[in-house]
């Protein structure tokens, strides 16, 4: 089961389970860009920790949501991925917002970028 949680400081974390495909990536889009176009969200954790395959509809959403946070300057964090998603997301370009740790560690992490630290 996909998680989605807003903190009181704007952050989105995104808790996908099991499989992100086109069909699932759909309505975690839908939820997240209604909270970054409502004003609620300038950053997004994405913790992949639970997932167990992603296809290119997941890149995509992590993606799009990028752009739709350039608006507000906002950052991304794309936390523990499996090490078939790490490459994939290295490849991507993405692999300055990679983070292995916890959710605590990727919302200091956000701090620094949200804040010019």
């Amino acid at each position: 089961m996909n998680q989605i949680k807003l903190t009181p400081g704007g952050i989105v974390i995104v808790r996908p389970a099991g499989e992100l495909d086109h069909h699932t990536a759909d309505s975690i889009k839908r939820e997240v860009s209604r909270l970054i176009f409502g004003g609620k969200a300038n950053a997004i954790i994405w913790d992949l920790g639970s997932l167990q395959f992603m296809d290119s509809a997941g890149i995509g959403l992590i993606l799009g949501r990028m752009r739709d946070l350039g608006a507000v300057e906002g950052g991304t964090v794309i936390l523990n991925p499996s090490p078939t998603m790490k490459k994939m997301f290295e490849l991507s370009g993405l692999g300055s917002h990679l983070l292995e740790g916890t959710e605590e560690d990727a919302i200091k992490r956000l701090g620094g970028i949200l804040h010019g630290k």
